[in-house]
């Protein structure tokens, strides 16, 4: 908790998710792999144009028709395969309603998630915490990366690991691990790069000696 206090008394709230339903939100977390959100909001908003942002459309749209769409965010062939695989796991639980699949116990919706192609951990916990306003912690490489610079996990732990890391050692809220992965993010995009700026980080005051 001292953490994020340093990190939310530099920064504040992220308001993370951008997204008006559960379904947009987790569109948002397959497009975002391997790309920045600037160009999810593109890809996005050609959906949107498209009136492509339903369950219905998406399944029914042709498979290169909707690359086209979600170009800007990169991988566009394989990102529509994978938003395909999304809306055939709700169509197969849910009947092509989210608000059903927001029924399923946290647990089971992860498996569920974690079984369609192209979802990992990361994107599935994003979908669950985000879209699902489950108490999960999000893992990314900027959390892995911020961990180890401090020597506070193995370089080897694995995403369990880590999540449990925090999920442990805080209390169970849904808008706490919302803000807390949303100021990670904030951090590795300010501090914590691939090259870090440890001057005048809020959590400098932790680096080893």
């Amino acid at each position: 908790m001292d953490i994020y206090r340093a990190l939310f008394g530099r920064w504040g709230p992220q308001h993370w998710w951008p997204g008006d339903t559960p379904l947009e939100i987790s569109v948002g977390a397959v497009l975002t792999q391997n790309t920045n959100w600037r160009n999810v909001e593109k890809a996005i908003a050609n959906l949107k144009k498209n009136r492509a942002l339903n369950v219905r459309a998406l399944e029914q749209a042709p498979a290169g028709k909707l690359a086209e769409w979600i170009r800007p965010a990169g991988y566009f062939n394989v990102k529509a395969k994978r938003l395909k695989a999304f809306i055939g796991t709700v169509r197969e639980t849910s009947g092509y309603t989210m608000s059903r699949m927001a029924g399923i116990e946290t647990g089971e919706l992860r498996r569920i998630l974690l079984e369609t192609s192209g979802i990992g951990p990361e994107t599935a916990d994003s979908i669950l915490l985000y879209a699902f306003e489950r108490p999960v912690f999000v893992v990314d490489a900027y959390t892995r990366r911020m961990l180890t610079r401090h020597h506070w996990i193995a370089q080897n732990a694995s995403y369990a690991d880590i999540a449990e890391l925090f999920t442990d050692a805080l209390p169970n809220k849904t808008q706490l691990f919302n803000e807390y992965h949303a100021l990670i993010v904030k951090l590795g995009k300010e501090h914590c790069k691939k090259n870090a700026r440890c001057e005048g980080c809020p959590l400098e005051k932790w680096l080893p000696a």
